[in-house]
């Protein structure tokens, strides 16, 4: 099964500095890999106009419902979780990053997931922007993804 990640009103190329944020330049978000803080599927910049990642998952039928795995995804049974991660790049291309965002599977409804297992896709459609104008982090579920399902 594939999930995809599909994020609009990215924050911009850079961010300035306000109280409890230090402010940072060219900035990128990707899904970053289990186990891998550095490693980034397909990084875009913070001024794209939308931004979208594909991942390839397993769904396991368990007691308490479908548990989600692959290599993008964190997090333990019933705690599972996809990191957005954002990050400055240097000038030799190097990403340090700075914040994430915990996109959460447990507020997938389960009629949706059911349906995204049966039909080959799930689909999460989120801003990435926060209130402050500043990328999106901390816990991330319903509303501010919105879950579905498609025949991909």
């Amino acid at each position: 099964m594939l999930i995809r990640i599909e994020a609009s009103d990215l924050p911009g190329w850079e961010c300035g500095q306000t109280p409890g944020f230090p402010g940072y330049g060219n900035i990128h978000v990707g899904v970053q890999r289990r186990d891998r803080r550095d490693e980034l599927l397909n990084p875009h910049p913070g001024d794209a106009p939308s931004a979208a990642w594909e991942l390839e998952v397993t769904a396991t039928r368990g007691e308490t419902g479908w548990d989600l795995r692959g290599p993008f995804v964190q997090g333990r049974p019933g705690g599972r979780f996809v990191y957005l991660s954002w990050g400055t790049v240097d000038d030799a291309g190097m990403f340090a990053m700075f914040r994430r965002a915990k996109l959460w599977f447990d507020g997938i409804p389960a009629a949706v997931l059911d349906a995204a297992v049966k039909d080959g896709m799930l689909v999460a459609r989120l801003g990435l922007t926060d209130s402050r104008g500043h990328p999106l982090c901390a816990a991330v579920r319903p509303p501010l993804v919105e879950w579905s399902a498609s025949t991909g």
